[in-house]
């Protein structure tokens, strides 16, 4: 007399061939919406799969019973499919304090970028040519005349970022020659990316001078010999160096290029065009105080203080404008239309510092009022409060700026710190950070805290509503 066959054994002799699966009506609909070959793999993945489950549950395969059924194969493939579609780079909250967050995409671009997005990217623009002549015009000039208005400068370019922006200036200005920086300034940016590499790329020869935390003007004026190029100022955006020291400032740095014959480059970093110890968000350099010193080329990053997109922005002289121009790698390190439109609707806020302050989301969360925000996080905790198995209570703290800007200037805050019954603070982050939309958060002695700093308007009521699924 024959054994019956295992539950593992009769489960895998019930699932239906690829072809049965294709062949059920409901197949036709989701081959139509995803294509043939497409839910074709999704469904061999979905087998595969089940099969293997199947064999590792052994006696207790049984419970999978319902699972080999066609329908619920034919919605495990379309459910793969649809989570396969939708869009890695997606939309996320963060409600974790750090405005310029680097993973997080860094500046939140004001709705004037987004709109003019939208309405002028639909078809094709006025990339490169010039709408009154019909003739062949620069990419960048859209931005142009904005940047030499906002900035004072006499001229103004446009690459990928701020990176390339200093390699550029200085592969244009100094290939082959030497360029005098202070030790102090000889930084790494973000990415691990440091002055003396980014200086070796472009071809120039590093010259440090003076010594890490005292540099004077005599050091870079004995530092000058037949075959320097330019003299370098960095700023170090991302770090403070405090007590005992000396630096040489870009006004003397200037003076000193002008008596000897030789470009300053100001590589400002972070750069903004607002005033941040005006605003009471700390002591950054203006872009418009290196302009007006008269350096030949002031470089600076358009998605952290700007406030606007990823970009290398560099203003300064006409005719060393028209040099880094005319540089082979301008090309290579060029910016396209997408970036240039977010740019200008950016920039144009600028016209009007006060706008600039309100309408850019950067600047409105860097200059929230502690108060408000206060009131913010009061009136989220008591909502989560009122969500069974979740405690909310508001703790003072303090937001970071980010993005390496303004290091060392936290700003205060109030946080709503979560407790979740059923899950501790970890486990709560991590459900709140895989959910739709995902939220990111900081864990803080054993809470999950929010910060409303850096929620966007109407996020709040998506907030309430991730913790309740998360907390379920």
């Amino acid at each position: 007399m024959s054994r019956p066959a295992s539950p593992a054994a009769s489960l895998l002799r019930q699932l239906p061939s690829i072809d049965a699966c294709l062949s059920d009506p409901e197949a036709a609909g989701l081959c139509s919406r995803h294509g043939r070959e497409a839910f074709t793999d999704a469904c061999r993945h979905v087998l595969d799969a089940l099969r293997e489950r199947i064999r590792r549950k052994g006696e207790r395969a049984d419970r999978l019973a319902e699972e080999v059924a066609i329908g619920k194969i034919l919605a495990a493939a379309a459910s793969r499919l649809s989570e396969a579609e939708r869009p890695r780079l997606s939309r996320v909250i963060n409600a974790t304090g750090i405005v310029l967050h680097t993973g997080l995409g860094r500046a939140v671009l004001p709705e004037a970028a987004i709109e003019a997005i939208s309405r002028e990217q639909r078809g094709y623009s006025l990339l490169e040519v010039d709408g009154v002549t019909g003739e062949r015009s620069q990419r960048e000039q859209c931005v142009r005349d904005l940047l030499t208005r906002v900035s004072g400068a006499e001229a103004a370019t446009v690459v990928n970022n701020n990176a390339a922006a200093t390699l550029l200036a200085l592969a244009a200005l100094a290939r082959g020659k030497e360029v005098i920086v202070s030790r102090g300034q000889c930084v790494e940016i973000g990415g691990a990316f440091r002055i003396p590499e980014v200086m070796a790329q472009s071809g120039a020869r590093l010259v440090e001078i003076g010594t890490t935390n005292k540099t004077y003007l005599s050091d870079y004026e004995s530092a000058i010999t037949p075959d320097t190029g330019a003299l370098l100022h960095v700023h170090t955006s991302n770090f403070r160096v405090v007590g005992f020291t000396a630096e040489v400032t870009v006004e003397e740095l200037v003076a000193l290029g002008r008596r000897r014959g030789l470009p300053v480059i100001d590589d400002l970093g972070s750069g903004s065009l607002l005033d941040p110890a005006a605003l009471g968000v700390g002591d950054e350099p203006q872009v418009q105080r290196s302009v007006k010193a008269g350096s030949d080329v002031v470089c600076f990053s358009g998605d952290k203080l700007l406030g606007g997109p990823q970009a290398g922005i560099l203003v300064g002289r006409k005719d060393v404008i028209a040099t880094i121009r005319r540089h082979p790698l301008f090309r290579a390190l060029r910016v396209d239309k997408l970036t240039l439109t977010a740019l200008e609707a950016t920039l144009n806020l600028y016209r009007d510092p006060e706008r600039a302050r309100r309408e850019s989301p950067t600047w409105r969360m860097l200059t929230a009022p502690p108060d408000s925000i206060a009131r913010r996080a009061r009136r989220l905790a008591r909502a989560i409060s009122k969500i069974p198995g979740l405690k909310a209570e508001c703790w003072p703290d303090v937001s970071q700026v980010g993005g390496g800007s303004l290091p060392g200037n936290d700003l205060p805050t109030t946080v709503v710190a979560c407790l979740a019954a059923r899950h501790p603070a970890q486990a709560l982050a991590d459900r709140l950070r895989t959910g739709r939309p995902p939220v990111f958060t900081r864990v803080k002695k054993d809470r999950v805290c929010l910060d409303p700093r850096t929620l966007l308007p109407g996020e709040d009521r998506e907030v309430l509503e991730a913790m309740k699924r998360a907390g379920e």
